[in-house]
């Protein structure tokens, strides 16, 4: 990532403190784009020092890149708060504060005030489409910068917080560049006795709170294809307390002989369990962005998405993939025979280097331009 520069001659050096939920050492989406992020702004000539705060996530040897240093977590609440005030407190000086979550937005307001330093705000979808609690919309319409992971959760935060339009920018989720077409892996079509068989594939926490993920949406159209399509599977890769109701599910709609639930899946099983796959289908009506569906484009295939929520954005409107409507089931089986139909060499074909890591640092030089300059 090249120097942030204000105007010719004049370098900007900052230093920042990252409260998170998660990073280093955690799982999930979020933790994937802090990661992603940090890693990002420790190879920019304009940080000098990330110190990360989060909640959860224990760091081993060699995950933590240079000129970022991670604290212990703080899983309880209070703790983190004190913790956050305490390295505002002592650990300084700092130039800016990012929060990387709505919800903690509060405890970081009050550590940038503290440090005296310009707050980033980081929003990742649902938390962010309705006004909060009166703590929170403070917090959050004290940001100086706010970046959004889709056009959808920028726009639905606007329509409440009391910011100028051009303080909140779009800066997408990207993929790692080992999400690439391949050949199938045959230790995965063992493992699950996948072989001869079509497959659908969905990726993503099995959390009871997060039902809108679509599951049943696609273990429903998967009972209405099976009779054309004796030879279809879904895989449910993912874990979680919605679990057991999934397993229900599918043994009511008598597909259970024709789904496999997988539990999690380690990070670096994903690039082989997507290209294993024919179609990544995940109809959910409550994603900031969806870095899964960058994934599986990045691998080859052919994606399904519901067309309504942050999903748009990974999708490019529908240039990479299928947008179905909800509340109408035939759009969704529609799309699912559509791109079973598709050779699996004719998905991904677009331009999709925009999506890697160094779009993501080019992005990090204009944002960080951009709070050097609300320092001036």
């Amino acid at each position: 990532m090249g120097f942030v520069r204000l105007e010719a001659g004049s370098l900007v050096k900052m230093r920042m403190l990252a409260l998170v939920t998660d990073a280093y050492g955690a799982d999930g989406g979020i933790a994937q784009y802090n990661r992603d992020l940090l890693d990002a702004l420790s190879k920019s000539a304009g940080i000098t020092e990330v110190v990360v705060l989060s909640r959860s996530g224990a760091a081993t040897a060699g995950q933590i890149p240079p000129n970022v240093v991670q604290l212990p977590a703080r899983p309880k609440k209070i703790l983190y708060a004190l913790a956050a005030i305490n390295v505002a407190l002592r650990s300084g000086p700092f130039d800016v504060v990012f929060c990387g979550h709505l919800y903690t937005a509060p405890v970081a307001a009050v550590a940038a005030k503290i440090a005296g330093a310009n707050l980033w705000l980081q929003l990742h979808g649902i938390e962010a489409w309705d006004p909060p609690g009166r703590w929170r919309r403070w917090a959050a319409e004290q940001a100086r910068l706010v970046t959004a992971v889709s056009r959808y959760t920028r726009d639905r935060f606007l329509g409440w917080a009391k910011l100028e339009p051009e303080t909140v920018k779009v800066m997408p989720n990207t993929v790692d560049p080992r999400f690439t077409p391949g050949p199938r892996s045959d230790a995965l079509l063992d493992r699950y006795d996948l072989r001869g068989k079509k497959i659908l594939l969905t990726v993503s926490r099995l959390a009871a709170a997060e039902r809108y993920k679509g599951h049943d949406l696609v273990l429903s159209a998967l009972a209405a294809l099976k009779s054309q399509h004796p030879d279809l599977v879904y895989v449910i890769a993912g874990d979680g307390d919605d679990l057991p109701r999934l397993q229900h599910l599918a043994r009511d709609l008598g597909v259970a002989g024709n789904t496999r639930f997988t539990g999690f899946v380690k990070d670096e099983d994903l690039p082989d369990l997507y290209r294993s796959a024919d179609v990544f289908v995940m109809p959910s009506t409550g994603e900031g962005f969806g870095i899964v569906f960058l994934q599986a484009i990045a691998c080859g295939l052919p994606v399904i998405a519901a067309d309504g929520d942050g999903s748009r954005d990974p999708l490019r409107d529908g240039a990479d993939g299928a947008l179905v409507t909800i509340g109408m089931p035939e759009s969704l089986g529609r799309a699912i025979e559509e791109a079973l139909a598709r050779p699996r060499d004719a998905a991904g074909d677009s331009p999709f280097e925009f999506r890697y890591f160094e779009a993501q640092a080019h992005r990090l030089a204009v944002t960080l331009a951009q709070l050097a300059r609300a320092n001036t």
